[in-house]
């Protein structure tokens, strides 16, 4: 990654996971909270139960003089009995206090509970309950809760890395092709200002503008205007033209003209056969759209071969019999950019500019190739 994917990336990973964080947090204290309410409250009930049973065994043996008789209680519970007096009659208490009235609270490691339900039956105004039990409750929730955190946070981290990644992938796809298609416009226009460079030069030394200079230089002020005028098209927001009605026969045998001198530079020959036919388009998108698929064939044809162009009964053929294109590549030679085959120059833009164009006019756009012997593209005007 260079350092502008990196600074992407890693602001997207602080962002999530910062934002991540704070959320399992305040859900991990909402949970904490919820939930040691929730104890509390049981602890107090609990505690609540006990004093109410053994107040219950107080006023029963006071009113029938019988021995109290004071049940076991579990082993996280300790009880206090205290007299009209506020005296120690039965038990102790875990924490410093002095039993005053009936309340509830929490004294040092201890949930107290103190009850005055005996109603001083034999002489005992409280019943006091005592239990340690929420502490540790509350302590393993503690460690429950932060242990889930922890464990979330890193999950957290570990997916954020996963999704950081895919976030970044059709990035740094997207800034490669850019970085792809910077590099081959850099060699592109090498080739045609090169050319025009030493043409001038040469013509400059001969004092004379023979016919081979002459070419040379149409056929790379031609190549700089294809450029220009792509470019243009996919970059720049162009003014719509008004569509009139052309006879498309005209436009395309234009088109072929235009690359005469490119394509004797390679020895190839033309055969064209139109008829007349009339559309309602933008001549200059038109003129694209032919330029592109001319150019292509010129470009991908082996020297020395022959080019076949049709327009018959509102269908344009070009069939060139050059190094073809690869079934498994058919499906991504409309993508921008894209150029499968290192055999001649390009942006990998022509044959996207074709498909937009066909889209805008809802013309109907085919290809068969065959690998080795040649493609044939199609454009049906509806």
């Amino acid at each position: 990654m260079n350092s502008l994917e990196k600074r992407s990336f890693y602001s997207f990973l602080a962002l999530y996971i910062i934002s991540s964080t704070i959320f399992i947090v305040l859900s991990a204290y909402w949970y904490y909270t919820a939930q040691k309410n929730a104890l509390a409250s049981n602890q107090y009930y609990k505690l609540q139960h006990v004093a109410d049973t053994l107040s219950q065994k107080i006023i029963k043996a006071h009113m029938q003089g019988i021995k109290l008789d004071i049940p076991r209680s579990n082993k996280d519970i300790v009880i206090a009995l205290i007299d009209i007096d506020k005296e120690v009659v039965y038990g102790s208490l875990q924490e410093d206090f002095v039993p005053k009235k009936a309340e509830y609270f929490e004294e040092g490691q201890h949930s107290v509970l103190i009850s005055d339900a005996p109603q001083k039956h034999l002489n005992i105004e409280f019943v006091v309950v005592q239990s340690r039990a929420l502490l540790e409750e509350i302590r393993g929730l503690k460690q429950n809760v932060l242990m889930v955190v922890l464990l979330s946070i890193v999950m957290m981290i570990v997916l954020a890395w996963v999704l950081s990644r895919l976030f970044m992938s059709p990035l740094h796809q997207k800034i490669k092709q850019i970085e792809d298609f910077v590099h081959d416009t850099a060699h592109e226009l090498n080739t045609p200002i090169t050319a025009l460079s030493m043409s001038v030069s040469r013509a400059l030394k001969k004092q004379s503008y023979d016919e081979k200079i002459l070419k040379n230089i149409s056929i790379s002020t031609k190549q700089l205007f294809d450029m220009y005028t792509a470019l243009s098209y996919l970059s720049f927001e162009t003014k719509p033209q008004e569509e009139e009605l052309i006879d498309v026969s005209v436009v395309l045998e234009k088109s072929v003209a235009y690359y005469k001198e490119l394509s004797e530079s390679k020895r190839i020959v033309f055969n064209v056969n139109t008829e007349p036919f009339e559309f309602r388009i933008d001549e200059t998108k038109l003129n694209m759209l032919f330029g592109n698929l001319v150019n292509n064939a010129i470009k991908y044809s082996h020297p020395d071969s022959s080019i076949e162009v049709s327009l018959k009964g509102g269908v344009f053929e070009i069939q060139d019999h050059g190094i073809g294109i690869e079934p498994e590549k058919l499906s991504k030679i409309y993508e921008r950019y894209n150029r499968e085959t290192e055999y001649a120059g390009g942006f990998g833009i022509g044959l996207s500019i074709v498909q937009k164009i066909s889209q805008e006019y809802g013309l109907g756009l085919d290809v068969i190739s065959k690998e080795g012997q040649g493609s044939c593209f199609s454009i049906t005007f509806t």
